[in-house]
């Protein structure tokens, strides 16, 4: 079996659409096409449901689905180990980071990693937190980082353990305050990140259990423009203890959260019964022995 057929067919039953595959693999469609038929002419089945309007699997392509994802990750781990017996000092690392997360911790932790071990590449992949992990569960991405807690899928390794604070204009009253509940800010404006953002679930799932849903009047998936609209006084914003190193404290007073505290946990993530790599292992490693 070649493996190219059994990868090409894995990108059309993900997308649901040959043309949509060929453009992930940078393809043509008849390509793509060709290379299924010839798979399923190997395997003498039908692989996928053409009579459908939209591209559904057979019993037996669901079967080769979920059974050429192990395959494919068993032949990534191959060569991921016998790079590793060539040359334990070099090596490849494909690493999934939410965007602000990795704003608040990578640049150092990338700085000091290559300087240790210059030969190991590292790709940095932002992606948001649904994405990331499935990305990890497919083996596309050698490491996550994730908010915890994370589904029983993955290894977990934590690494960051911190405070969420409030985020106010010093002209709020509030910014008067050397600690602040959580139900004192039910009357208040948020600004915060697009609802499907781990962060924002964490707040608004915090703020009901205090007795109330925040009034969330802006929205980005940019810190800098949240704490930035904070600075311009169209809201409040919980954020976590290590933004407040990124913003302008001429406008911005960060302020500690009690009754109850928000704490914000991050963890470094990897499929479970999945070879690990050198490279892998060893930027587990480092973050984890690092004061970032």
């Amino acid at each position: 079996m070649d493996t190219r057929q059994l990868s090409y067919f894995i990108e059309v039953a993900k997308q649901k659409s040959f043309t949509q595959a060929a453009q992930m693999l940078n393809l043509s469609q008849p390509t793509i096409s060709k290379m299924v038929r010839n798979l399923e002419k190997e395997l003498n089945v039908e692989l996928i449901d053409r009579s459908a309007k939209q591209i559904e699997l057979t019993v037996a392509g669901e079967i080769v689905f979920e059974e050429g994802q192990k395959i494919l990750g068993a032949i990534d781990d191959l060569s991921s180990l016998l790079d590793d017996m060539v040359d334990l000092k070099k090596g490849k690392l494909k690493i999934g980071i939410p965007p602000l997360i990795g704003v608040l911790f990578f640049p150092k932790i990338i700085k000091g990693f290559r300087d240790l071990y210059p030969d190991i590449s590292i790709q940095l992949v932002e992606q948001n937190a649904t994405k990331l992990k499935d990305a990890v569960n497919e083996g596309l991405l050698d490491l996550g980082v994730a908010v915890l807690p994370v589904e029983d899928d993955f290894n977990i390794v934590p690494f960051v353990d911190e405070e969420m604070m409030l985020f106010v204009h010093y002209s709020n009253p509030l910014s008067t305050r050397d600690k602040v509940s959580l139900e004192e800010l039910k009357n208040e404006t948020f600004v915060h990140f697009q609802d499907e953002s781990t962060l924002y679930k964490q707040v608004i799932q915090e703020c009901m259990h205090a007795g109330f849903r925040p009034h969330v009047a802006y929205q980005s998936t940019y810190w800098d423009f949240i704490t930035e609209m904070v600075g311009q006084n169209l809201g409040i914003s919980i954020l976590p203890k290590s933004v407040a190193k990124k913003v302008d404290h001429d406008n911005i007073k960060v302020i500690p959260i009690e009754n109850p505290s928000i704490s914000w946990k991050l963890g470094i993530i990897y499929k479970k019964d999945r070879y690990i790599s050198y490279a892998a292992n060893e930027m587990v490693r480092y973050i984890t022995s690092s004061n970032v």
